[in-house]
């Protein structure tokens, strides 16, 4: 989304650029090798994104998670007036392919080359909504990609910094089916190790010593398969990488070995205290049993590696009470090396959650989807009224980064970088809790307001209507009110289609 200051403009200029996705890159070298021309751009909230690309373009793809997506859309009727076809992919375009098709010539689910080829021989209506037979089953090499990252990961002249991340995938899809995951139906499969050691090789020699960013929903899940290939390079050429995980991978001598590797970050999801267990590998564990778990192997784990972060997600169904707050007090003391990263539930399209959610009633329809994103709540929760949510969810943040917080987790950090990234973090979250404050506030003084967070009044509040229009900035006025409401209803596929 557009910066809305210096401090904002600062993080996406370093930390924002580097989260460039890696099929839209696979996307335009398709291009490239069907012997189009191609323009390849990403947009990080810094100036003028309809300039980021030419316009007199024949065919543009697009990109994008939820939130943005209004930007997308406002790009996609800016385009389409300059005459060009519109198709949007990503996240976002298989979470609500209904909704984008409102504004897109083409709607792409799941896509591979051929795909690519057929949208671009114009094979596809207006309005349709398509899908490869399955997932690519392998990608570009990091070679061919380079003309691509460099616009997306490295300084204007080319150069990089000290940030600057290559993406890569090892994997796609996940063995657990966590209902609020857009990935809990896309079975895991391994990409082929071959391209995975070339381009470790071609990365090591071009830009020893650069970080890598494993893009995997779950890396790591054939373990042995995939350390292999990251111990077929020579120690001292063993690139630094990081990457998402399941703690129920990360076990005993394998902590070591990605070590040996040069993991210096992992993510795990720890999501719940009384959920999501077994993705945790903490069985039937909950409440304090599981933190007591948690703690004991995340630290064996920081043993290994430089930097941890835990997600969490808070006003799950299973969350009630102030135990899910004090359980997460309580981790973040005992576990100062980890940065606790805490979500608010999101009912994303095409997820177990969303289906559920949507039956019951408990989805705000009314709110944009530019809102499905923290601070924002867009649904009703069964445990929690607004306001106590709100509060609790303050509570968890203040606790998080709190000076003496951010003091502890300096001291254990063993690298500048990280030392840096502490304060960077606190910085942004305490900046963050602004919002929460101002929906609190608002919660505590409108009664209609609050009427909205509670299911009980359907029209969207003045207060998001112009809280739309201060996040997208000029491209607000692109969309109407009814364009800004969005159109939840899943897509019902044919039983046995894999194009529609």
């Amino acid at each position: 989304m557009p910066a809305r200051g210096p401090a904002e403009a600062l993080y996406h200029r370093i930390l924002t650029k580097q989260y460039a996705s890696l099929t839209p890159q696979a996307v335009s070298v398709w291009c490239r090798q069907l012997g189009h021309e191609t323009f390849y751009a990403t947009y990080n909230g810094l100036g003028q994104l309809e300039q980021r690309l030419p316009r007199d373009l024949d065919v543009v793809f697009l990109s994008c998670y939820t939130q943005p997506s209004a930007l997308a859309y406002a790009l996609a009727k800016i385009y389409r007036r300059a005459g060009a076809r519109t198709v949007i992919g990503g996240p976002h375009a298989k979470a609500f392919p209904l909704d984008c098709a409102r504004f897109f010539d083409v709607v792409v689910k799941e896509c591979d080359k051929s795909l690519v080829a057929d949208i671009l021989a114009g094979r596809f209506a207006p309005g349709s909504i398509v899908s490869s037979a399955k997932p690519f089953d392998d990608l570009p090499p990091v070679e061919e990609r380079m003309p691509e990252i460099l616009a997306s990961a490295f300084l204007r002249n080319g150069r990089r910094h000290f940030l600057t991340t290559i993406p890569l995938l090892a994997s796609v899809g996940c063995p657990y089916s966590c209902d609020f995951c857009i990935d809990w139906n896309n079975p895991y499969r391994l990409l082929p190790q071959e391209r995975l050691a070339a381009d470790l090789r071609f990365i090591a020699k071009r830009y020893p010593g650069i970080r890598v960013a494993f893009h995997d929903p779950n890396f790591g899940v054939k373990f042995d398969a995939v350390m292999d290939t990251l111990e077929s390079l020579p120690p001292g050429s063993r690139v630094p990488y990081m990457m998402e995980s399941s703690l129920s991978i990360l076990r005993g001598s394998r902590m070591s070995r990605l070590k040996e590797t040069n993991c210096i970050a992992v993510v795990p999801g720890i999501e719940s205290w009384g959920d999501y267990s077994n993705k945790a590998g903490a069985g039937r564990k909950a409440g304090l049993e599981k933190v007591d778990q948690i703690v004991e192997q995340l630290r064996v784990l920081y043993d290994n590696i430089q930097y941890i972060q835990a997600n969490f997600i808070f006003g799950l169904d299973s969350d009630q009470g102030s135990d899910p707050v004090e359980l997460t007090k309580e981790f973040m003391d005992r576990a100062p090396f980890v940065w606790p990263a805490l979500n608010i539930p999101v009912p994303f399209g095409g997820t177990p959650l969303h289906v559920k959610y949507l039956a019951q009633g408990r989805i705000l329809t009314a709110m944009p989807f530019a809102f499905y994103y923290a601070p924002y709540l867009t649904t009703t929760l069964k445990n929690y009224d607004p306001v106590t949510y709100y509060e609790n969810l303050l509570d968890m943040s203040s606790h998080s980064v709190a000076w003496r917080m951010l003091k502890r987790r300096v001291s254990v950090a063993r690298t500048y970088k990280v030392k840096l990234l502490h304060w960077a973090r606190t910085l942004h979250i305490k900046a963050d809790m602004r919002g929460h404050r101002r929906i609190l506030e608002r919660l505590r003084s409108d009664a209609q307001f609050r009427a909205f967070h509670e299911g009980r009044a359907p029209r969207l509040p003045d207060f998001y209507q112009h809280e739309y229009k201060r996040i997208l900035g000029p491209y607000a006025e692109l969309l109407s009110p009814a364009d800004r409401t969005p159109l939840l209803a899943p897509l019902k596929l044919p039983a046995a289609s894999a194009r529609l």
